[in-house]
């Protein structure tokens, strides 16, 4: 598979034209898509390191994915599923090794708490059906959490600790359940979950761009964080994930206080993120080194629908409880028609949709305006990157739109 001169001229200038205006547009992005054997189809970045900056944005630029970090625990959490470590539906196991879990309460529409009945499984966590949310996702859980206020991005665990918004198992809502997992991996393994993701994942595809906590190196190459005012105008902004930016990577003791968050923590460059996409599309295993990181029965469990009880689950409307970091979504990712909607381990799963792409294929996002997706059907994957908030870009979303049509045509 390869795209011939005249589609790569393009995507490029979809790109660029994408951040031509610096005081309304996208400051900056770096767009990556793959094949199945693992080759770079189009990878180009255009625009600025950040806005108000002369620095461009080059291929070589580092991205906070925020929670396109997610997708990557899924696959280390499946590995040790695989090996008999880990089980996605016993209740003992994941309660056992964070018995935090079990005295949790729920949060009713009232503001008042009631006793958890249902026990929380890996699979709910996997699944956003454990009745974890975020705080800026959800008015009632931000207003319990004031006067202080909570941050999912403080780089401590503490700030994971929360009463559900349902029983678990009874309803569908984004929240930090896959930081629990994380959590889950690592007492089940005795490493931290940044190490653990080295070991078996970075390491046997050759990557190096990739981390919880950025090499000096990476810092230098840092994208910068802007936020879109609600007239349009971009500003720069200071970064939300902080912690691991600042800690002295000289003091051991300091790097280990950092919490791994599962839900959010990688900083990466595009194209090393590619290749884990690159495994999806190939069942499981690295087409350029041959590792094996999953079993293809693993894959497609990963990519099968986990919540057919809930087929309208992103209909339900995300509010922006904090405008700062959300606009308000209507849905995630509507199709017309409105098909029955699906949910794998970790990330959604379109039915169809406008730009081409097959059925079950995969996708997900991050809260700065980062979005990749993965089509086994077709061998393609891709991610389009930025460092904008609030989640929901129009900017953004028209430009992943644009990207995603232009391959299909091609394709077909």
């Amino acid at each position: 598979m390869a795209l011939n001169t005249e589609v790569q001229s393009r995507l490029r200038d979809i790109v660029d034209k994408a951040c031509e205006d610096q005081k309304s547009g996208i400051p900056g992005t770096t767009v990556v898509v793959v094949g199945k054997d693992g080759k770079e189809l189009f990878a180009h970045s255009a625009g600025k390191r950040g806005t108000g900056c002369e620095e461009p944005m080059t291929l070589d630029s580092i991205f906070w994915i925020a929670s396109c970090t997610k997708m990557l625990v899924g696959v280390a959490c499946m590995q040790l599923v695989e090996q008999g470590v880990l089980n996605l539906d016993d209740v003992e196991q994941t309660e056992a090794l964070c018995p935090e879990l079990k005295s949790l309460k729920v949060l009713k529409p009232d503001g008042s708490l009631e006793d958890k009945k249902n026990g929380i499984t890996l699979r709910m966590l996997l699944t956003h059906t454990s009745g974890f949310g975020y705080t800026f996702f959800n008015e009632r859980l931000k207003q319990w959490s004031y006067p202080v206020g909570m941050d999912e991005f403080s780089g401590r665990f503490e700030d994971m600790k929360r009463p559900l918004v349902f029983q678990p198992g009874e309803g569908w809502e984004y929240g930090v359940g896959i930081d629990w997992a994380g959590m889950v991996l690592e007492r089940a393994t005795g490493l931290k979950l940044n190490d653990y993701l080295t070991k078996n994942i970075f390491v046997p595809l050759g990557i190096k761009d990739i981390s919880m906590v950025p090499s000096k190196d990476m810092r230098q190459r840092l994208a910068y964080m802007n936020s879109r005012s609600p007239d349009g105008t971009l500003a720069p902004r200071d970064h939300l994930l902080r912690a691991p930016l600042v800690v002295d990577l000289e003091n051991d003791a300091e790097v280990a206080r950092i919490f791994n968050s599962g839900g959010a923590g990688i900083f990466a460059k595009p194209q090393e993120y590619c290749k884990v996409l690159a495994v999806l599309l190939n069942d499981g295993t690295c087409p350029t080194t041959g590792s094996k990181l999953l079993r293809k029965e693993t894959v497609d469990e990963m990519f099968s629908n986990q919540i057919p009880q809930f087929p309208n689950y992103s209909r339900q409307s995300i509010p922006a409880a904090k405008p700062e970091l959300t606009n308000q979504i209507p849905e995630l990712y509507p199709v017309s028609g409105n098909p029955p909607q699906g949910w794998g381990l970790t990330f959604m799963l379109s039915n169809g949709g406008p730009t081409g792409r097959s059925n079950s294929t995969g996708h997900w996002a991050g809260l700065a305006n980062i979005w990749w997706w993965a089509d086994r059907e077709k061998g393609v994957a891709g991610i389009v990157c930025t460092q904008i908030t609030p989640f929901g870009d129009a900017n953004v979303l028209g430009l992943w739109g644009a990207v995603e049509v232009e391959i299909y045509k091609a394709l077909a």
